[in-house]
């Protein structure tokens, strides 16, 4: 599986405190590659499927009341190594454990409302960039991912 792209998602607290314009520049500064971008708000069905894998979790309630609170800002992001140095740019999911300079640390809430997502691996990239985006948003600079 290639391992040139990741995804993430802008959270609803980071952009209703208009942290999108710094968010992107700090992932820009990085060397990522922006291919792919939608503003959007998710509804609550939407969340459900989306979060269905932490189903049943104590935090599922609010993290689905959190999520389709307001607009977020979806991204395909290219980088070599993609998930791996975007896990290193957005941090420890709780802000308070997160290195100095990353994401989650300048501009998370709590773990609970932690600025940003991002895939945790190739294959949930893959899976969560198809969520959405459809096949046509899909390109690249050299061309429609392998995905």
């Amino acid at each position: 599986m290639t391992n040139n792209f990741t995804f993430t998602i802008i959270k609803p607290g980071a952009v209703a405190h208009e942290h999108i314009g710094e968010i992107l520049t700090m992932i820009t500064r990085a060397g990522f590659w922006i291919s792919a971008m939608k503003y959007l708000k998710l509804n609550e069905e939407q969340a459900r499927y989306f979060y269905s894998i932490h189903q049943g979790k104590p935090f599922f309630e609010d993290l689905i009341r959190f999520m389709t609170s307001g607009p977020i800002v979806v991204a395909i992001l290219e980088k070599e190594d993609a998930v791996e140095e975007y896990r290193k740019l957005i941090g420890n999911t709780d802000p308070a454990k997160a290195e100095p300079g990353t994401i989650r640390k300048l501009f998370a809430e709590s773990i609970q409302r932690n600025a940003v997502h991002g895939s945790d691996s190739n294959e949930n990239a893959v899976k969560e960039a198809n969520f959405f985006f459809s096949l046509s948003e899909r390109f690249t600079k050299a061309g429609k991912f392998p995905i």
